[in-house]
């Protein structure tokens, strides 16, 4: 767990399946000055001294289904095909596009529904957690789109990268959830897969991305989870120096750069920028 701030949904869940303890997420908010954030919690229903896992599951699926919003609003599905199709190899041999901690698979989703990519290009979306894998595929099933998804780490050999030269790795709001020394080993599990290339979308720290998340949020957003932790998304976001230091070290056999957004004209979609490493 990364030090400073942290975002609700990092305790809500526990990787390992261990019983999440509220009085434990209460106080470790509060030893870290986050008193309203111990508020929410402490608001959670519980058994036993543990969360609720029927609540805490079908809270997780109504913040997805927010953060989907944002996605469209954002436009992600359009502005990740776009890229990927600039990264895919020629021919027209068959190429997998992975989308890391893809949650309510939203991306994907689009991306299969516009039919943005070539039919040769397969759509998987991974996460760790096997409620939103499960409504994702609901979802897919529903509206007939042509991508899968399934839960699990998407860095183990053959969850869902089988053949890296041919696989390209995406995500969209997941790095600022590493912390600084966890960012070199995110690049160096893509660099071991040898995938082609990946484009890791997040957000563009500074005042206008904070003060617009805060606008956009208490604007748009009904939980108070969704709230508190679209802000805090923002403010523990990574600068582009730290993430190409990252990625230099962990995948020193990629070319990298972070695709910003003019500073001196800023738009509202730059918000969440790229970081991009192709295979050299």
């Amino acid at each position: 767990m990364r030090p400073g701030p942290l975002e609700i949904t990092d305790l809500l869940w526990s990787d390992s399946g261990d019983p999440v303890l509220r009085d434990e997420a209460v106080d470790l908010l509060r030893s870290r000055g986050q008193r309203r954030a111990a508020r929410i919690v402490a608001r959670l229903p519980e058994r036993d001294g543990v969360l609720d896992v029927a609540t805490v599951d079908a809270l997780g699926l109504r913040i997805h289904r927010e953060l989907q919003r944002l996605g469209e609003e954002l436009q992600l599905g359009r502005r990740v095909a776009s890229m990927v199709s600039t990264l895919l190899p020629a021919g027209d041999a068959p190429v997998r596009v992975v989308d890391v901690g893809c949650g309510l698979g939203h991306v994907l989703r689009s991306i299969a529904a516009h039919g943005d990519l070539p039919e040769h290009v397969e759509l998987v979306g991974v996460d760790l957690n096997p409620v939103l894998v499960s409504e994702a595929s609901r979802l897919a099933t529903i509206e007939g789109v042509g991508c899968r998804f399934v839960s699990g780490d998407a860095f183990e050999p053959g969850v869902a990268v089988a053949d890296g030269s041919r696989t390209v790795v995406v995500s969209s709001g997941l790095m600022h959830h590493l912390a600084p020394d966890e960012l070199s080993g995110f690049f160096a599990a893509q660099a071991q897969l040898e995938v082609i290339a990946f484009a890791h979308w997040d957000i563009a720290p500074c005042l206008w991305s904070t003060t617009g998340a805060w606008i956009f949020h208490q604007a748009r957003m009904r939980e108070p989870i969704s709230r508190h932790d679209g802000v805090m998304s923002a403010r523990r976001a990574h600068p582009a120096e730290t993430l190409l230091r990252a990625a230099e070290r962990g995948a020193p056999d990629y070319a990298v750069e972070v695709r910003e957004g003019s500073r001196w004209h800023p738009r509202a979609l730059d918000v969440l920028r790229p970081l991009v490493g192709v295979r050299r």
